[in-house]
């Protein structure tokens, strides 16, 4: 007996449906690549500026030094052990600002080693904010810098917003001491020293992170604040 005719021929395959078709396409088209390209963090992520970054890598070096200089008195001064090579430059500086030199030293003004002090917790806040960017932070654009995203993003925004605040604040302090004391430590100065050796190097440490950092970091505090507390939108 003869098998029927049609065990001899190969089942073809039912066509392929159009729902079928579209999401073979979806695996293996150009929409593949994009989806396994990375993707941006969903939601609220933090970057730091160009200007953040070249600021904080130019300051806190200086930060470090001057708080050496100042907490190491009278071992750093001119004569001291630790005077050359590193703190040559405060022997004129200590002549400009009185608060740097011997006289302030010897009348035990303690002003400027509180300062330095606040200045190395302010270094400490500024270090913990460029760890957590580089820790927790990914780059969601080839070429582009990464951003930090969650509780990480949050925190390093936190912690960069208030060093910030405190840099600008304890150098207007510093002003303010100075000019509710009669300018005693500076006043003996021409015009163009104390613009080029005082004004304009203090000023930097107010004008760059107020601009810079505490303007646009809480500005994106504002709106991080502002885009959560939203009321829902009506559909």
């Amino acid at each position: 007996m003869s098998q029927p005719e049609a065990t001899g021929r190969r089942r073809r395959s039912p066509p392929a449906s159009p729902s079928s078709r579209d999401a073979k396409q979806k695996t293996t088209g150009p929409d593949a690549a994009a989806a396994a390209a990375p993707r941006s963090p969903p939601g609220w992520s933090h970057t730091p500026t160009t200007p953040t970054l070249l600021w904080l890598a130019v300051s806190l070096p200086l930060v470090l030094w001057d708080s050496g200089y100042i907490l190491l008195r009278p071992h750093s001064m001119p004569g001291g052990a630790l005077h050359r090579p590193l703190w040559v430059p405060y022997a004129l500086y200590g002549e400009v600002d009185h608060m740097y030199g011997f006289k302030q030293w010897h009348l035990r003004n303690g002003f400027a080693a509180a300062q330095s002090l606040m200045n190395l917790a302010e270094t400490a806040l500024y270090v913990a904010y460029l760890w957590l960017w580089h820790r927790h932070g990914r780059v969601v654009v080839p070429g582009r810098r990464r951003a930090v995203a969650g509780r990480a993003g949050a925190l390093a925004l936190l912690l960069g917003f208030s060093a910030a605040v405190m840099t600008v604040s304890k150098t207007v302090l510093y002003g303010l001491n100075e000019f509710c004391s009669g300018f005693d430590n500076v006043g003996h100065n021409l015009p163009w020293t104390l613009v080029f050796l005082y004004i304009i190097p203090n000023g930097a440490w107010i004008v760059v992170p107020l601009v810079f950092m505490v303007y646009s970091m809480g500005a994106e505090i504002i709106a991080g604040l502002a885009g959560a507390s939203a009321p829902p939108s009506s559909t």
